[in-house]
């Protein structure tokens, strides 16, 4: 098997989640960082909108490490989409396909599902209400939870943050009820 082989085949848990886990103190030996990703969009505003909006004013320049961070997991993203995907099936439990197939989702193209992710659901009103809504709601709660996902649950946690350690446990049971009951009754619709 050659390195490219390797790469494109789907990592265990075992492997995947200590190498993430090792970005945390790896960040704080090389400089005393903090892991986070919705922090890069403060930074970004700050830099490109120069007002005076007390919430952008500050050295910015002290934190663009996390911007190239996050360009740098965009272009990763953009890389491997376009040069590593396997063209081999993804293969998911049958009552999960069952399930989606009630709600009409039936082609899974790479990792995600057609019916959901492409430009013609975008176009339909449905597609427009699920991405602005959706996009607004975890800009919303992420800055309303002072952070993202992997700010609290990645680098809070791991530095014993009893914040972060409320925050992750809230981000759980909102993917829960999400899943499990609002997704299906807008899935239905």
């Amino acid at each position: 098997m050659n390195i490219l082989e390797f790469i494109t085949q789907p990592w265990p848990w075992y492997v995947a989640g200590p190498l993430i886990g090792l970005t945390v103190p790896v960040l704080l030996i090389i400089g005393n960082k903090s892991f986070g990703i919705s922090s890069s969009l403060r930074h970004t505003c700050a830099a490109c909108f120069p007002a005076n909006i007390k919430f952008f004013n500050y050295d910015w320049k002290k934190e663009k490490w996390n911007m190239f961070f996050v360009l740098g997991i965009l272009l990763g993203g953009i890389l491997t989409a376009n040069f590593l995907l396997s063209s081999d099936p993804i293969d998911i439990n049958p009552e999960l396909k069952a399930e989606l197939a009630a709600y009409g989702i039936t082609e899974i193209k790479g990792l995600v599902p057609e019916q959901l992710f492409s430009w013609e659901f975008l176009a339909t009103p449905k597609g427009l209400i699920m991405i602005v809504l959706g996009g607004f709601l975890v800009g919303f709660g992420a800055r309303y939870a002072g952070g993202c996902t992997s700010g609290h649950a990645i680098m809070g946690i791991s530095t014993l943050q009893w914040p972060s350690v409320v925050a992750a446990a809230c981000f759980m049971i909102g993917g829960i009820v999400m899943a499990n009951f609002v997704l299906p009754y807008i899935l239905a619709l």
